[in-house]
């Protein structure tokens, strides 16, 4: 069997982390899961997805487009909620099965750290930083930015020390954290490129 590697991807909100991640994964040629994780958890529990992404739809009606980008499965204790993460789980899962891939958020370095080979990667970036590519890249307003970036961070901050018991920015928990600000979006794809290479050099040379 072909060897793999998976690599999970923790964000704070407007650090550029998932154009990040997506780029990075093409320039790979690897699998990226984001958004897929809720699609496919909404089609197994056969929920409307404003249902398993009640955070979303709170944050839509406020925020357009970019409520999409709240933590997607919710903060709030409760039987669903805990049903919503163990097949959210079990997807995570079936999709690392598919072969080497980049996930995005979701908890996802929490569900695979069991896995062989993997690379727990977290991007983040100053506040007033983040709050610039929210209007540079987000067309958000100052306000709405300013915002966005203390809510959601608070909310996946929240999620994650729900289910996985700690901080998801925990930096001993992480493999690798970089500021995005620092060189850029490409700069950082290139340099989480050649981090990705080395660290799976004998995987790489294997597949």
């Amino acid at each position: 069997m072909m060897e793999k590697f998976v690599i999970t991807v923790g964000r704070q909100f407007g650090s550029m982390g998932r154009p990040i991640a997506k780029k990075l994964a093409e320039k790979l040629g690897i699998n990226y899961f984001d958004r897929d994780i809720v699609e496919e958890v909404a089609k197994r529990m056969n929920l409307p997805l404003s249902v398993v992404s009640k955070e979303e739809e709170a944050a839509t009606s406020k925020f357009g487009k970019f409520g999409k980008m709240l933590f997607p499965l919710g903060k709030d204790t409760s039987e669903l909620q805990d049903k919503i993460f163990e097949v959210q789980r079990c997807v995570i899962m079936d999709f690392i099965d598919k072969g080497s891939c980049i996930l995005v958020g979701r908890c996802a370095d929490y569900i695979a750290r069991d896995c062989a080979n993997l690379l727990r990667i977290y991007i983040y970036a100053s506040f007033e930083e983040r709050v610039k590519n929210c209007i540079q890249f987000l067309n958000m307003q100052e306000n709405d930015a300013l915002k966005m970036c203390r809510d959601v961070d608070r909310a996946r901050s929240a999620y994650h020390k729900l289910y996985a018991g700690y901080d998801c920015m925990s930096a001993e928990v992480m493999d690798f954290m970089i500021n995005s600000s620092t060189v850029g979006i490409d700069g950082t794809v290139s340099a989480l490129e050649l981090l990705v290479k080395q660290r799976f050099k004998d995987v790489l040379i294997n597949s």
